[in-house]
């Protein structure tokens, strides 16, 4: 059975693990040649997603339940996310390795993601939508708080249309290890400031737009 000092020591070698299906209990560690990251505090905000942010209503949260983040983000047809790594991430959340963004709206639960701390590195795990744009405000939201800790390095594992939609790229294998390294190197703190406010968010992602 993999410990959380095993995950963490993978992670900081540049691997992660995944489950074939929830109904599987085995783990197994990837290392893709090409890994998809996120620019900190740069992800890219349509206009219509600036819009949206704008009209109200949105609120994140950081660590409120997050149990139920991953939960959320693990209900699916297919997921990866099988009980024993929900443990692991359970047990890193304990240790202050994991982290939960809880996205509302209205009140109502609307989208979130979650990821693995170490360093100034954000490995980014899973993200979910309740409603439209819910998972895209987690990510701007999650960007910009990172940026706002010290982090220097958003890994999203691999790289999809929704993520290059929102200024992802792809890079080497041994490019996203030295920037790995670096980012080990460094000290960051995700509870060293708020998650800014709605008005605040759209502020910084309007300047940079």
């Amino acid at each position: 059975m993999l410990t959380p000092a095993q995950l963490l020591s993978g992670y900081a070698r540049g691997v992660f693990p995944m489950a074939e299906s929830a109904d599987d209990d085995r783990l197994h560690w990837f290392d893709p040649p090409r890994r998809g990251i996120l620019p900190v505090g740069g992800v890219h905000a349509a206009r219509s997603l600036c819009r949206d942010l704008r009209r109200g209503g949105w609120s994140a949260h950081l660590d409120g339940d997050f149990d139920a983040v991953v939960a959320a983000c693990a209900d699916r047809e297919a997921t990866w996310i099988n009980a024993p790594l929900a443990g692991l991430y359970r047990d890193l959340h304990a240790l202050g390795h994991a982290h939960a963004f809880e996205i509302r709206h209205d009140g109502a639960f609307a989208g979130g993601m979650f990821g693995i701390t170490l360093g100034a590195a954000f490995f980014g795990e899973s993200m979910v939508s309740a409603r439209r744009n819910g998972s895209r405000m987690a990510l701007i939201w999650a960007s910009d708080h990172l940026a706002r800790c010290g982090f220097t390095l958003f890994d999203t594992q691999f790289l999809t249309p929704h993520l290059a939609s929102m200024g992802g790229v792809e890079i080497t294998r041994a490019s996203y290890r030295a920037r790995l390294s670096a980012a080990l190197r460094r000290p960051a703190d995700m509870g060293a400031h708020p998650l800014p406010t709605s008005d605040q968010l759209w502020q910084a992602i309007t300047q940079t737009s």
